[in-house]
């Protein structure tokens, strides 16, 4: 009799549970689908720009565009001159240096090396108007560029190697009565086409990316979310949150995943665990440069070369450039598995002046982590490497002069010789140079954040637990089930399942005898 009551009062706990959880998941939303609800909730204007006198008129210089727009938003350009978009630099703590302004005034890459001295060709990306050389205005606010950042109307362009400056022919008035909150069109005509064309430097982000499929960025394909860039690059009086790798060294004003997923997105316990040390971008962005190809290896040795004594051009069969005369020549990838490394959010950085021995590949932004750091979290990277110009009497990598407007004043663009280029540049900023340069390889980490797959194209287990190509291969300072050998806990994991297969039978076993015991009469006659 007790058997059919015990069952029965199993299977009604069982029922209750059920209908606990179905209830449980009717009332609270998931924290996904609140997020689809917040962020189809679109931002509607209080003003309408074209109504406003002060815009009203026609605009002869960009200038008198932007002293329009204080003449209302009254503070807003001292929030952006206190901006590193502004000042191409931040006051950053870094180890072994102490307390640094850093940023692109004094920090080498290896794409075009750095911007001092070639200010009039990379202030197209600057957000400001006449940057032709380190003494720009910083303190004028009618250089402040307002249109860079807020122009909806999809019109407005800066002008190639002008210093900041927009297209002559553009209606600024036009574009002025049609501003609003930066989207995906201000931000990605600056950070698509980072490092001289689209995609080139950072992998994840390309002109594809201004209205993306699903597959390509789920966060903000127009069929999902559509998501604007300031969704997530959280900005508080002009200081975004989110910043470059290659330029930051501290870990704070970060954009994470888990500012909207939280630390314990997933309904299943074993993957919540594996955030503890995997950033969700390891699992979630199992390719980048999905839909156009990203540069991954410059070669600047080769620069130089002429047909009929005239610079050339040489495409691949995609036509993105395999060799200029002006840069050398260039590895391209597409649909690429990313490479990984443990970061805990600080970076130590390559700065102008520093001397190294290359006994090895240099590094220009080394990553900090590994696996006992608490902080570290295993990241997907694109490694850019390369091939740049180097002083082996002072040991320092050079700053040439890259871009000139005329024959003769040492621009390597004009003049193709690396001697002069490189006195000219490290004149230019105040640093001694041998007069004797070779080429030396370099790599530059940029982690991986777009270009988001859907949920059922994540990064599958195998792919990382496994002895054989797997995707975590370069990382062994950690045991991994799967992929590492141990004798120890080989035995020891052999060994548990055989006591529990033991501890099985032993226990079917007792249960057989017992039941045997219950058959067998004790005694007795008739």
């Amino acid at each position: 009799m007790k058997k059919p009551i015990i069952l029965f009062l199993v299977i009604a706990g069982i029922l209750l549970l059920a209908i606990i959880a179905q209830t449980h998941r009717h009332r609270d939303p998931s924290p996904l689908l609140e997020l689809k609800q917040k962020y189809s909730q679109r931002h509607i204007p209080s003003v309408d720009h074209t109504k406003l006198p002060a815009l009203q008129k026609k605009f002869s210089t960009p200038q008198e565009v932007t002293l329009a727009c204080i003449s209302c938003h009254t503070e807003r350009h001292k929030e952006v001159m206190r901006s590193s978009h502004w000042n191409w630099e931040r006051e950053e703590y870094v180890p072994g240096r102490g307390i640094t302004y850093l940023g692109k005034k004094n920090a080498l890459n290896n794409y075009c090396i750095g911007t001092e001295g070639n200010e009039q060709s990379c202030a197209k990306c600057h957000i400001g108007y006449g940057m032709t050389d380190a003494k720009f205005g910083f303190d004028n606010p009618a250089y402040v560029d307002c249109l860079a950042c807020h122009d909806n109307s999809s019109k407005y362009v800066k002008a190639s190697e002008q210093a900041g400056k927009p297209e002559p022919a553009l209606n600024l008035a036009d574009i002025a009565q049609h501003v609003g909150s930066p989207q995906r069109t201000n931000c990605g005509t600056c950070h698509f086409f980072g490092g001289g064309g689209n995609n080139v430097k950072h992998g994840d982000l390309d002109k594809a990316m201004f209205d993306p499929s699903k597959d390509l960025d789920v966060h903000m394909s127009a069929e999902t979310s559509d998501l604007q860039c300031p969704a997530c690059h959280i900005t508080k009086n002009h200081k975004m949150a989110g910043k470059m790798y290659s330029l930051s060294s501290m870990n704070r004003n970060r954009s994470t995943c888990e500012q909207c997923h939280t630390d314990r997105p997933h309904d299943d316990g074993i993957l919540n665990e594996h955030t503890v040390k995997v950033s969700c971008q390891a699992c979630h962005i199992p390719q980048y440069a999905k839909a156009n190809a990203t540069k991954v290896y410059w070669d600047w040795s080769t620069a130089g070369k002429m047909k009929n004594g005239e610079p050339y051009i040489e495409e691949d069969s995609d036509g993105n450039h395999a060799y200029m005369s002006i840069k050398g020549s260039f590895t391209w990838g597409k649909n690429l598995q990313p490479e990984y490394a443990w970061f805990n959010g600080t970076a130590g950085h390559y700065l102008l002046g520093d001397t190294i021995t290359p006994y090895r590949t240099i590094s220009i932004n080394t990553l900090y982590g590994r696996y006992d750091d608490p902080d570290a979290k295993i990241i997907p990277v694109k490694i850019h490497r390369a091939k740049q110009i180097y002083d082996p009497q002072t040991k320092m990598l050079i700053q040439p002069i890259l871009f000139g407007t005329e024959k003769g004043k040492g621009a390597y663009w004009k003049d193709f010789d690396w001697k002069t280029a490189s006195a000219e540049g490290m004149k230019k900023v105040g640093l001694p140079f041998s007069g004797s340069y070779t080429f030396v390889e370099t790599e530059m980490y940029w982690p991986v954040n777009h270009q988001v797959s859907p949920k059922n194209r994540t990064v599958p287990c195998s792919e990382c637990h496994t002895r054989i190509n797997g995707r975590l291969q370069a990382l062994k300072d950690f045991y991994m089930p799967g992929r590492d050998y141990n004798a120890a806990i080989e035995w020891f994991g052999r060994g548990a399942i055989l006591l529990s297969l033991l501890g099985v039978a032993a226990h079917a076993l007792l249960r057989f005898v017992a039941a045997r015991k219950r058959r067998i009469p004790s005694g007795g006659g008739v």
